[in-house]
């Protein structure tokens, strides 16, 4: 027990029970700590896996530029304001496939990565947190050039019978 510092052998018991001690100590506090999903910062739980594993399809989707599945995987409801009181650059789920198609019109290929950060549920919408890093290859006038974007962005669900529905955030 020389290798505690002063303070710690003082309070310490001598001899076996100061080995239970420890043994029992570092049972607790390890049977305490949280498991991740992999890659995420998200608890590993049944429901928040269930979420990540949607977000995952939706995420690859993106990168094909699959206008279909992200079609299926929007809620009727989908409404997303642009993050500003201007109502012209409001998408609901009519304006979606087209807004979809403009967007992946300029991309000639795309790589979106994303990093779970936090899954939150409040009434009925599930609140996934995440930050994105894509990278996405677009004409200019001397060629195709590689653009990239890191940034924050939430995915607002609602559960519809096993799996779920965007309702915001794409």
């Amino acid at each position: 027990m020389s290798h505690f510092p002063l303070c710690l052998r003082l309070c310490l018991p001598r001899g076996r029970s100061a080995g239970v001690l420890l043994m029992v100590a570092s049972v607790t506090i390890g049977g305490c700590s949280k498991h991740y999903i992999q890659n995420t910062d998200v608890e590993q739980t049944p429901d928040n896996k269930s979420v990540v594993e949607f977000c995952e399809v939706y995420r690859r989707a993106v990168e094909r530029k699959d206008i279909p599945t992200l079609l299926q995987l929007a809620s009727p409801e989908y409404y997303e304001d642009g993050g500003n009181i201007d109502a012209s650059d409001d998408i609901d789920y009519a304006g979606l496939r087209e807004y979809l198609t403009e967007k992946f019109d300029d991309a000639h290929a795309i790589r979106y990565e994303i990093r779970y950060r936090r899954i939150s549920h409040e009434d009925d919408y599930v609140y996934v947190d995440f930050t994105y890093s894509g990278s996405f290859r677009v004409p200019t006038a001397s060629g195709d050039k590689w653009r990239n974007a890191v940034e924050e962005n939430r995915l607002e669900l609602v559960a519809d019978g096993e799996t779920f529905r965007i309702v915001a955030g794409m």
